[in-house]
């Protein structure tokens, strides 16, 4: 400790006003490069790294080169089909259409009207009838018997009721942006393999600034394209319903939760954080230092996000508040210790007083912040790359912090100078005095009730699930719920799943369907249909002119019947859904391969683009099966559900499993919750043993890393317990409770332990009556920070985003357990085991 004191006594003590002055510059510097602070809403947040999956997933995206896409809901409040209703949706889709980012918008108005309109089939050619082009000509309660029925339009444009229409709005791609992207994915796909040269290095650090740039133009862009469209909704309010949906919606929206959480919890933080000092200390001085400190730690965390480009994810939007939390328990710790030896030593030196205090806390403050950096950075082995950038960024956070607090708080408390009535010894704490006596008179209740409650826990951690419902991410009360629950109840349902199914055949395979196989069977004008599409005796047509096969087709019609099937499963959408739709109009009957090629080839190339280009890849001997789960329904066990597809598709189905790849979204967010079993166990792994090799070296005694991290674990445990009985599931951010709370929490018993081992040859080496005084100082302590953490991670409800909710209720309850173990179970453990050496003890206090 000598070498501490001298340290503060000759840089930091003695020149406070040089300290401040150079942490002044270093606020200013970190102040200015603050303004590269960004946040981050990208799907990335579902997604785990170095997942396979998510590089067929964005292969199969790039294949068919789908569009983002926003789903504007319509309900006209009467006759979706009458011309008022019909009127109206055309003006809206107009306006829309005025959105610089949208493409295209497809709605009820461009729903080809095949058996509802007077005009024959053989006279429709180009210009196909629909409610847009040719409404006098079309029969209104037909075609909304054509379009509820249609294999194609129903649950796709129309609900379920009939009610609500939709309009699917193509949002424009950023050919630069992609093109960015696609470089970026191969040079960080190389990095992995440690297979990039010099040059390329540089290049990607290049390719990533520069994507950083355009992507951040691109979304401010969508932002104000999305603002306009809202601002187009409102004027068609009161008189329709209607609800904005999609992933670019969420997206922002989440931009903006993001932004709105980060000012409420570092203002409802900060407002606790006044209230509470003033409350306590009653003096301005301990409420303005911590203040300050929590101030500069802020500012100073800020600039290194925005030096290094780290933006700010859903996951992490409450680092500021945790880092404030942190600041002000740390500086509470200094305070309460401060104001103690003050009181023991009324006639000590202002200076000697502060070098005092640091000396002896240095130490445990520092192990403290270690085991909360261990809490923290156990984070990396979740595998989800928000959460794992959530825990450097609250270790990095921790490092300032500590920083702050041994640097600014001692530097500002000197140069502020003493004053005679400020300060005084804290008055004995009536809930820290009552645990003492409860635990003295107790104890075999405390031990008692703490085993039955690590039984009733290990049953709740036995249930804990990571089955939850996107949907119910967010509050009933706004847009993205809304939207979300009304298309995933009468629009198909929201999560997207796909099946791709390769259907390469032999070339020797002769299908007897092939109409075109034997000429001489064939009419005069049969056969020169068939020279027409490159059929003869030597052919040499496009490959799509013998591409649909009756087998292909009869697979892909099996699979498509198979997944329609299934419960979970809203709409499906497949090159099925096209055939069943002509084969309404060819009277039932199926086409032929011979009418399907002259159907591909003559079908209007607009029709063609967005009716069979996304449902096949000719060239890849490929077909594309879309379908949406309903993602509100009770019942959906993904995992199982995935399990399931597979299964049948092999056996039922008789599928081999390298003929069909399963991706999408939905694929990639179950990864992302079975992993959370596998790292929850890690993540608390690597935390407990951090947290012993922390006590090992602290303490030097086995007994006491035991005795100091068992009543931890039990608040973790306890908590975890109390979410699988309640039915709370883990997700990307209940994920990380245990392993945070026993970072943070076993602060208590490392500073209760400390002080423990320090006050007992002051009592003589008497166990009860150390026990005593240490819940009259450290326990004050203790029970301050306590209920700032408590209160401070409660702010959280207060968030859009359930998650996050979840996540500071719960971590607060685990910190008031911890609190009640570190005052009753942990003193207990050590009235039993008596692990310091009394007999030593009391000699060195003679």
């Amino acid at each position: 400790m000598q070498t501490s004191a001298g340290w503060y006594q000759s840089l930091i003590l003695a020149r406070p006003r040089a300290v401040l002055a150079i942490l002044v510059v270093a606020l200013l510097v970190m102040g200015w490069q603050s303004r590269h602070f960004a946040l981050d809403a990208s799907a990335d947040a579902l997604l785990l790294e170095d997942d396979e999956d998510l590089q067929v997933f964005r292969a199969t995206q790039s294949g068919y080169r789908t569009q983002d896409l926003l789903v504007v809901t319509f309900n006209p409040g009467g006759d979706l089909f009458s011309d008022a209703a019909l009127d109206r949706l055309a003006e809206l889709r107009d306006e829309l259409k005025q959105i610089p980012s949208v493409a295209s918008i497809f709605s009820l108005l461009e729903v080809p009207m095949l058996t509802s309109s007077d005009t024959g089939l053989a006279d429709m050619g180009d210009n196909v009838p629909t409610l847009g082009t040719a409404r006098g000509r079309v029969d209104r309660a037909q075609a909304r018997e054509e379009v509820m029925t249609s294999a194609v339009f129903s649950e796709l444009i129309i609900s379920r009721d009939g009610k609500t229409t939709a309009l699917l709005l193509s949002l424009k791609d950023d050919p630069q942006l992609l093109e960015l992207f696609a470089e970026r994915q191969t040079l960080r796909a190389e990095a992995r393999q440690g297979q990039l040269t010099e040059s390329e290095v540089a290049r990607l650090a290049a390719v990533e600034a520069q994507y950083d740039r355009v992507k951040s133009d691109f979304d401010a862009a969508r932002h104000d394209d999305i603002v306009a469209i809202r601002a187009i909704l409102d004027r068609y309010r009161p008189a329709s319903t209607l609800h904005l949906g999609g992933v670019p919606m969420i997206a922002d929206d989440m931009i903006v939760f993001i932004g709105s959480d980060l000012v409420t919890f570092g203002a409802g933080v900060l407002a606790f954080i006044i209230a509470t000092l003033a409350l306590i200390f009653r003096r301005w001085r301990w409420v303005l230092l911590p203040l300050a400190s929590c101030f500069f730690a802020g500012v100073v965390m800020l600039g290194v996000l925005g030096l290094a480009n780290w933006k700010v994810t859903v996951i992490s939007s409450n680092f500021i508040s945790l880092m404030l939390i942190i600041t002000m328990s740390m500086n509470m710790h200094l305070i309460v210790r401060y104001r103690q030896l003050r009181a023991d030593l009324p006639d000590a030196d202002h200076v000697d007083l502060i070098r005092q205090t640091v000396a002896r806390m240095v130490r445990p403050c520092l192990y403290t912040a270690l085991t909360t950096i261990i809490g923290f950075s156990s984070l990396v082995f979740s595998g989800i790359k928000p959460v794992i950038d959530f825990g450097w960024m609250m270790s990095l956070g921790l490092v300032v912090t500590f920083t702050t607090s041994f640097l600014l708080f001692p530097a500002l408390l000197a140069a502020i100078g003493n004053l005679a009535d400020d300060g005084r010894a804290d008055s004995p704490v009536a809930v820290t005095r009552a645990l003492a006596g409860f635990t003295q008179r107790r104890g075999q209740l405390v031990l008692v009730a703490s085993a039955v409650v690590a039984a009733v826990s290990a049953v709740g951690v036995a249930r804990l699930e990571v089955e939850n419902s996107f949907i119910n991410y967010f509050r009933e009360s706004t847009e993205i719920y809304r939207g979300m629950r009304l298309i995933d109840e009468q629009l198909g349902g929201t999560t997207p799943l796909e099946v791709l199914l390769h259907l390469a055949e032999p070339e020797d395979v002769e299908d007897e369907d092939d109409e075109c196989a034997d000429f001489s069977k064939l009419t005069e004008e049969e056969q020169e249909e068939c020279e027409d599409l490159g059929f003869g005796e030597e052919p040499e047509g496009d490959k799509a002119d013998y591409w649909f096969t009756a087998t292909r087709v009869d697979r892909i019609k099996a699979v498509h019947d198979y997944l329609d099937s299934l419960p979970e499963v809203g709409k499906v959408l497949s090159l099925a859904s096209v055939l069943r739709v002509g084969e309404r109009i060819n009277d039932g009957k199926p086409f032929t391969p011979f009418e399907l090629a002259i159907l591909y080839k003559r079908i209007p190339p607009d029709l063609r683009a967005s009716l069979i280009d996304p449902y096949v890849s000719i060239e890849r001997d490929e077909a594309r099966i879309t379908l949406r789960i309903a993602d509100s329904m009770p019942e959906l066990r993904r995992d199982a559900l995935l399990k399931r597809i597979h299964s049948d598709l092999r056996a039922k189905l008789e599928v081999p499993a390298e003929e069909y790849t399963v991706t999408g979204i939905m694929v990639l967010y179950n990864n992302m919750l079975q992993s959370l079993f596998q790292s929850q166990i890690q993540t608390l792994g690597v935390v407990m043993a951090g947290i012993a090799l922390m006590f090992l070296v602290l303490f030097r005694s086995v007994t006491l890393a035991i005795i100091g991290i068992v009543p931890n674990v039990l608040a973790a445990g306890f908590v975890l317990g109390l979410m699988g009985l309640a039915g709370v599931p883990l997700d990307m951010m209940t994920i990380t409770i245990a392993a945070i709370s026993i970072g943070i929490a076993v602060d208590n018993a490392i500073h209760y332990i400390y002080r423990f081992r320090e006050e007992l040859p002051l009592a003589g080496g008497d166990y009860e009556k150390t026990l005593e005084v240490c819940h009259a100082n450290i326990g004050r302590a203790v029970l301050y920070t306590s209920i700032t953490i408590i209160f401070g991670f409660s702010i959280l409800v207060f968030s859009n985003f359930i998650p996050t909710i979840y996540f500071g209720v719960l971590t607060a309850v685990a910190m008031f357990a911890a609190l009640i173990a570190a005052l009753t179970l942990l003193p207990k453990l050590i009235l039993l085991t008596r692990p310091f050496k009394a007999d030593a003890a009391v000699q060195s206090a003679a």
